[in-house]
């Protein structure tokens, strides 16, 4: 089964985003699924420095594909069939700039703009969603 780890650039400050990543968090941890939060501080040159080269990395960006719950499953199911290691990357709240430029691996949670934290929160639920549609529970209600 492929590892899939999503990068943050910086940590949620406000109490109830951060209460609900780590939630989501440690529900992911049964599927080899982790969560690490960079400093915010940090340029994009060093954040991408500390993600790991060896996976395929997407890039959460609001020009990426856009996928349903089902589609994303699929997707996430992909990666674990074919023990692909991933990356999933959120940037700054200024966005990638020039970074995405060239990046194939663009993925979009909607066409409107939502708060950094709130996007982030969205991302991981997603990734949980996915996970459990894969396992065929009762979480996601079509």
């Amino acid at each position: 089964m492929g590892r899939i780890t999503i990068h943050l650039h910086g940590a949620a400050k406000e109490k109830a985003y951060a209460e609900m990543l780590n939630n989501y968090g440690n529900r992911l941890k049964l599927y080899n699924i982790s969560i690490i939060s960079h400093s915010s501080k940090k340029s994009l040159e060093k954040y991408f420095a500390e993600i790991d080269k060896n996976a395929t990395l997407y890039l959460l960006d609001e020009s990426g594909k856009q996928y349903t719950s089902q589609g994303f499953a699929k997707l996430v199911k992909q990666w674990n069939v074919s023990n692909q290691d991933v990356n999933l990357a959120i940037g700054p709240v200024d966005g990638w700039q020039e970074y995405k430029v060239g990046h194939s691996n663009l993925i979009s949670l909607s066409e409107m703009t939502f708060p950094h934290e709130l996007a982030a929160v969205m991302l991981v639920e997603q990734v949980y969603r996915a996970t459990e549609i894969i396992k065929g529970t009762k979480y996601h209600r079509n």
